[in-house]
């Protein structure tokens, strides 16, 4: 039961990335400072962590070792991942953004064959291409549906192109999270920790970042004291609290792979958590019947999905939510 309430927290404070998204959207903030200020702010938090576990020198040998894979994948699986999310946020509510982001499941499974796995055989260990989980992406189709009756609430006060501004990005991010993650999960062969990687991987991408800041005082000036405070709640929430609670909840049930799917499982509340919190905080308008039968499918295939993909496989607990 630790395990469960612990996920449940952790999917609490993700939501607070589109909620706080969609605050700053409102209030008049750029997208441009939602996104970049999230990982500047980042730095000092996993720099302590890191340092404090005493593993800082290991991750900078793995950097210096390899420094070019480190600054494509982390601009891929971080930049191309965030900076559309945080766009997204000007055409969307957040709570359908989060919702919509779960396609990321989908996504993931179909990058499957660009990776290989280490599988044990009676000659010894071999690399063999990963296969699409269909059994898994079944369980997606649903999430999928979920998405398309939620979208069907936007046709009616936005126009196509409009829907598609805030469809499209995170579509691209849904692709682009998974596909740096595991790329760099493959330069770091085990040699490093999350938190060694994610920092690794924010330190990387800060030429993007830079480079996106300059863009945004050139077009829309510097931020806000209330959006550079706010884009500070959510590196501290989504990136420090979050993560922590949800490996920590990871940890408690390792090697029991059934208690391991209902934690991850528990991730599916990022959805109502983030509607929930629409609602109070920003007095977002009410989801019509059709889009709360939506926000059901997208957290019940999410629920299905962790648990189809177990009976298949080990996973290996290496991604984090948003």
């Amino acid at each position: 039961m630790r395990s469960i309430i612990l996920g449940i927290l952790a999917a609490f404070f993700f939501a607070f990335t589109f909620i706080l998204n969609r605050a700053m959207d409102l209030a008049g903030g750029s997208w441009i400072w939602s996104a970049s200020l999230r990982y500047f702010f980042m730095i000092p938090f996993l720099f302590l962590i890191v340092l404090a576990r005493k593993n800082l020198k290991p991750l900078l040998h793995e950097m210096k070792r390899q420094p070019l894979p480190w600054l494509i994948w982390s601009s891929v699986g971080f930049g191309l991942f965030y900076a559309p999310l945080c766009f997204s946020a000007a055409y969307a509510p957040g709570w359908l953004i989060a919702a919509t982001w779960q396609i990321t499941i989908i996504s993931g499974s179909l990058l499957a064959p660009l990776f290989y796995e280490t599988v044990q055989t009676k000659t010894g260990v071999v690399q063999i291409r990963g296969k699409i989980p269909f059994k898994g992406l079944s369980m997606s189709l649903i999430i999928l549906l979920g998405i398309i009756l939620m979208q069907i609430q936007q046709t009616g006060h936005l126009s196509i192109s409009a829907i598609m501004m805030g469809v499209l990005p995170v579509v691209i991010a849904s692709i682009a999270y998974p596909l740096g993650n595991r790329k760099m999960m493959d330069v770091c062969a085990g040699r490093l920790d999350v938190f060694q990687r994610v920092l690794g991987m924010t330190i990387a991408s800060l030429p993007l970042w830079i480079g996106l800041s300059v863009y945004g005082v050139i077009t829309v000036g510097l931020p806000s004291a209330g959006q550079t405070f706010q884009s500070g709640i959510v590196a501290i929430s989504s990136w420090v609290i979050a993560t922590v609670l949800f490996f920590q909840a990871t940890d408690l049930v390792r090697g029991n792979m059934q208690k391991l799917a209902a934690v991850e499982a528990t991730q599916s509340m990022e959805v109502l958590f983030a509607l929930l919190g629409e609602l109070f905080l920003l007095k977002s308008t009410m989801p019509t019947m059709v889009s709360w039968l939506g926000v059901v499918l997208v957290m019940g295939g999410m629920v299905l999905h962790s648990y189809v993909s177990h009976k298949q496989d080990v996973p290996g607990c290496n991604e984090i939510s948003a």
